[in-house]
């Protein structure tokens, strides 16, 4: 697998905590796990983990506000944070995009489910290695990308974006004026085998448009997005 990836669960239950560090240690995953939110930020900025598995429904507080508060940490831009809940309802999906999560599980999962997932997860967090992807300043106008630093300029200003946000705003730029369809920006983005609600990639524009306006975004109804040329 190569270098061993540090995974960190959050979980207020002791049962699913075991359960599930006991079956990614098995996979040769170094995993650390916290009982509650603020105990898992706390943990998260120790060992500054590749992944975050974070329960939804936690007492004080919630992974969701425990994600958006990670989100704000510049050391942990870079982990992943996937939700564990055990509600489907679309609301709290979108809450976790809307905090800066990249994907959710629902709860109960298999073990090899489990295991298949944080895998596919940890692909794209090794993507992020890409040298000759990430030495690169993409620049449209107003607003540019340094992708080496993962930093967004807005107007001369350093602006904060969770890192899917940076993604995807990164792929609309690298050919402004293209209309980018949303299979083509889930594939890219989030990756074929990664599985995301169907108003994920509306979530993460509407996020954008708060910190950039919404002349910099294109809708095209019924097919993507586009970068404004």
């Amino acid at each position: 697998m190569g270098k061993q990836h540090t995974i960190l669960l959050v979980d207020d239950e002791e049962d699913i905590r075991e359960f599930l560090s006991y079956t990614l240690r098995r996979e040769g995953f170094e995993v650390y796990t916290a009982a509650d939110g603020h105990s898992g930020i706390s943990k998260a900025k120790e060992v500054m983990p590749h992944l975050i598995l974070l329960d939804v429904m936690m007492p004080g507080i919630d992974g969701i506000e425990a994600c958006e508060q990670i989100r704000k940490i510049e050391e942990l831009n870079s982990s992943i944070i996937c939700f564990l809940t055990a509600r489907s309802e679309d609301y709290s999906q979108i809450a976790g995009f809307d905090a800066g999560g990249d994907d959710y599980i629902i709860k109960p999962i298999r073990p090899k489910v489990l295991v298949s997932r944080v895998k596919a997860l940890l692909r794209r967090y090794s993507t992020r290695g890409d040298t000759e992807n990430n030495l690169q300043v993409l620049d449209s106008g107003r607003l540019s990308l340094d992708r080496d630093r993962f930093v967004m300029y807005f107007d001369n200003k350093e602006v904060y974006l969770p890192r899917k946000e940076f993604e995807l705003l990164s792929l609309l730029l690298t050919k402004p004026g293209k209309v980018f369809t949303r299979t083509e920006i889930f594939k890219k983005v989030w990756g074929e085998d990664i599985i995301v609600g169907d108003r994920t990639i509306d979530v993460h524009i509407r996020k954008i448009r708060e910190k950039v306006g919404d002349d910099i975004i294109q809708t095209v109804k019924g097919v993507g997005y586009k970068i404004m040329d």
